[in-house]
């Protein structure tokens, strides 16, 4: 059995490493505290990432509180007695002035049994004055912000419309790893026109970085976003599962041990998506990683020593 799991798992699993870290079970509650995104806005661009549908997470509930007990007593349902993080997942979360960011984020804080905050945000959208506040939350709180590169090949960057560059990606890391800032960081496999190396190439590259973990996305195509009208001018290859199976093994085995896999596939909303239909069905996608690293007898950091 590999070493960081509690489940059978080849890889270093998120339930592994919350409860060698809190001796309990911890979940996310996701939230969508009203940010926008400076590709969305005007800023930097407009329209957002072209496989964004007004951003991220749930449809807005103004009332966090309320949302935030709304999504948790949900949650409780399936895991009663747990601690909580809250999530702010949608659109860019430290996007904001620095006044609404505290008062949202310390009114979360406040709840009952939450223990920490996961943050996901753009690396071009953290300033110096966001930094200083984070650095004071990282030493009250369990803290972990996520960044959005989905990918280290500028070309595809460009394409999607992602507005910010991957120096940026590198500069704002580095001003979170000067702070001892936990980063988790998400990259989407079948981006248009990627093949298997580049997305192996994004994998490697992130093995020898300062990151406490990684998401992994598959993408999916939705209606009413910029990726489906290129989808239905230009019918790009969309990844079968067993073609996205067997990337995500070889990621894995390219990637560090101790970075922890707080995802590997995706939930998109059915009645959204369009293409791959196969990411509907989540539990047949993790079984099929679980049997081809069996299959091959490799693991999550198997061939790191090859970068």
């Amino acid at each position: 059995m590999f070493k960081y799991t509690l489940d059978n798992k080849r890889y270093h699993t998120l339930n592994y490493y919350y409860k060698n870290k809190y001796g309990q079970k911890v979940f996310k509650v996701s939230l969508n505290a009203g940010f926008t995104c400076p590709n969305i806005d005007g800023s930097k661009g407009y329209g957002g990432c072209i496989y964004c549908l007004n951003g991220s997470g749930e449809t807005y509930e103004p009332d966090l509180v309320k949302q935030f007990n709304d999504v948790k007593n949900i949650m409780l349902k399936k895991w009663p007695n747990s601690k909580y993080i809250g999530y702010f997942q949608a659109n860019s979360n430290t996007y904001a002035p620095l006044d609404e960011l505290k008062e949202k984020y310390e009114l979360i804080l406040k709840q009952d049994n939450v223990i920490g905050l996961n943050i996901a945000t753009r690396p071009d959208c953290i300033s110096d004055e966001v930094l200083d506040y984070l650095s004071d939350l990282n030493n009250r709180t369990n803290l972990v912000i996520e960044l959005g590169l989905q990918t280290i090949h500028e070309k595809t960057a460009k394409l999607i419309n992602r507005c910010s560059t991957l120096k940026e990606f590198e500069d704002c890391l580095s001003k979170l790893n000067d702070r001892n800032i936990d980063v988790v960081v998400h990259i989407i496999n079948g981006l248009p026109y990627e093949t298997k190396e580049d997305m192996i190439e994004t994998a490697k590259y992130l093995s020898d970085k300062k990151i406490l973990g990684i998401k992994i996305h598959m993408l999916h195509i939705l209606k009413n976003t910029n990726l489906f009208k290129l989808y239905l001018e230009d019918k790009f290859h969309v990844l079968t599962k067993e073609e996205y199976v067997s990337i995500v093994c070889d990621q894995l085995e390219y990637l560090d041990e101790n970075i922890v896999i707080n995802r590997i596939t995706g939930d998109p909303d059915i009645n959204e998506l369009i293409e791959p239909t196969w990411l509907t069905k989540k539990f047949g996608v993790l079984n099929e990683i679980d049997k081809e690293l069996k299959r091959r007898n490799t693991y999550q950091g198997f061939r790191k020593r090859e970068n």
